[in-house]
C-alpha cells in the first residue's frame, strides 16, 4: 500500500453545532473519513457522550468491513472529546496508534525516539519519494497527534521532500508515554529534532497553535530557513475584546481562589467548547487547577513569540472565518515580523471552501499554496 490521499473540497454540514461539525470535517478534509459515515452519525450527536458512542460505532463497523484507514481515524475522533479523567481516553489513543501503524506501517514510515532533557520526544520520518528537494519539519499545536498529519506529510514526500513530523512537549506520545507537559519554549524541542537528524536547511510548518510555536522556534534557531504558520494567534488573550481581557486579567491576579472556583463551576460542571478546552489545558500542562492551566494562554502572547527575532522567509496562512482565531490576528502577525527576510500573507475565503480554521474544507489548496511558496523560496 502506498497512499495517495484524496482531499475532498467543501466544508460539510454534518452537525448543526460548530463544536461537533468542525471535528467531523477534520478527518474528512484530511482524506481519512467517508462522507456517508459522517453524514449518518452527525445528526445523532448532541453531547460529548453521544459523540464518543457514535464515533466508536463508526470505528467498530469500519473494522468489521476491513476499512482500516477509516477505523483508525474514527477511533481518534472518539478519543478527541473524551475527557482526561475518563479511563477510556488512553485506551482509545492506544487503539488509534496501533491501527495507524498496522494500516500505514509498510509505507516507509520511520518511527524515532529523540533524546530530550533526560527523556524522549516522538517523531516520524518520511523519505522523499524521488529526488530530495530538501527537508520539511512539521508539527501541530494544542490538540493534535503527528499521525493525524500523515496525509499532509505524504503530500510533501510525494512531491520530493524529506518530511519529519514530531510531537513536542504536551503532544501525543511525548505527553502520554514520556510525561512531558507543554512549554512555550519551542526552540528547545526543535533544537533536539534538528540535532538528531543533523539538519541545516529546513522549512518548518506549524499548524494551528503550532504556528505560534514554530515562529517562536525560528527566532532562536537559524537552521530554520523558511517558516509556514497556519491558524494561530500572535497573542491568545487578545482574541478577547479589550475590556473583557482587562477584567479577566485583573480578576485572575487579584482573586485567584475565587476565579478557580468560578472556573470549576463554569467549565468543569458544564459541557461545551470552553469546558473541553479547560480540561485539555489541564491535561497538556499537567496542572490540577483551571487557573494554573489557563496560564498557558497568558504566556502565548506577542512578547513571548519574539516575532522581531524571526529573520527567515515567512508564510502566514489565515482563514477568513476561522471560528477559533479572530481575523485581526493576521495583520497583527504580519506587522510584527519586522526583521523577516520576506513576509507573505495568504487569506483563504468561503468562495475557496477554505474559510474555516486551518483551511479545513480545502486542504489541497492550502498544501498547494505551501508547496508553491516553498519552491519559490
Amino acid at each position: 500500500m502506498n497512499s495517495q490521499f484524496k482531499f475532498p473540497i467543501g466544508y460539510e454540514k454534518f452537525n448543526r453545532k460548530q463544536l461537533f461539525n468542525f471535528q467531523l470535517n477534520r478527518p474528512y478534509s484530511f482524506g481519512y473519513a467517508r462522507f456517508e459515515d459522517l453524514k449518518e452519525v452527525g445528526s445523532r450527536i448532541n453531547s460529548f457522550k453521544g459523540w464518543k458512542r457514535e464515533m466508536l460505532k463508526l470505528a467498530e463497523n469500519a473494522v468489521s468491513e476491513e476499512r482500516y484507514m477509516n477505523a483508525t481515524f474514527y477511533y481518534r475522533a472518539a478519543e478527541f472529546y473524551t475527557k482526561s479523567n475518563d479511563p477510556e481516553k488512553n485506551l482509545l489513543y492506544n487503539k488509534f496508534i496501533e491501527l495507524f501503524y498496522n494500516t500505514f506501517g509498510n509505507e516507509g514510515i520511520e518511527r524515532h525516539q529523540i533524546p530530550y532533557e533526560n527523556t524522549l520526544l516522538s517523531a516520524i520520518r518520511l523519505p522523499s519519494s524521488n529526488k530530495n528537494k530538501g527537508t520539511i519539519v512539521i508539527h501541530g499545536g494544542f490538540d493534535s497527534f503527528i499521525e493525524e498529519f500523515y496525509s499532509l506529510m505524504k503530500y510533501f514526500s510525494n512531491s520530493g521532500y524529506e518530511v519529519i513530523g514530531f510531537e513536542g512537549p504536551g503532544q501525543g506520545a511525548t505527553l502520554r508515554q514520556y510525561g512531558i507537559p507543554i512549554t512555550i519554549e519551542w526552540e528547545k524541542p526543535t533544537k533536539a529534532i534538528l540535532d538528531y537528524f543533523q539538519l541545516e536547511d529546513v522549512t518548518m510548518i506549524g499548524i494551528s497553535m503550532g504556528g505560534w510555536f514554530c515562529l517562536r522556534a525560528a527566532g532562536f534557531e537559524n537552521r530554520i530557513k523558511r517558516v509556514v504558520a497556519t491558524g494561530h494567534a500572535i497573542d491568545y488573550m487578545k482574541s478577547m475584546p479589550p475590556i473583557f481581557r482587562k477584567i479577566h486579567l485583573w480578576c485572575m491576579s487579584h482573586w485567584p481562589g475565587f476565579m478557580n472556583r468560578m472556573a470549576v463551576m463554569k467549565f468543569e460542571k458544564r459541557e461545551g467548547m470552553a469546558s473541553w478546552v479547560v480540561d485539555h489545558l489541564k491535561f497538556i500542562t499537567k496542572k490540577t487547577k483551571p487557573l494554573e492551566a489557563l496560564d498557558l494562554y497568558l504566556q502565548l502572547n506577542e512578547k513571548n513569540i519574539h516575532s522581531e527575532l524571526v529573520k527567515q522567509d515567512v508564510l502566514i496562512l489565515t482563514s477568513r472565518n476561522d471560528h477559533f482565531i479572530p481575523f485581526k490576528m493576521h495583520e497583527m502577525q504580519l506587522k510584527a515580523l519586522v526583521n523577516a527576510k520576506s513576509v507573505t500573507g495568504r487569506i483563504f475565503t468561503k468562495e475557496e471552501n477554505a474559510e474555516n480554521h486551518c483551511q479545513i474544507g480545502n486542504i489541497e489548496l492550502a498544501l498547494r499554496t505551501m508547496y508553491e511558496w516553498i519552491e519559490s523560496n
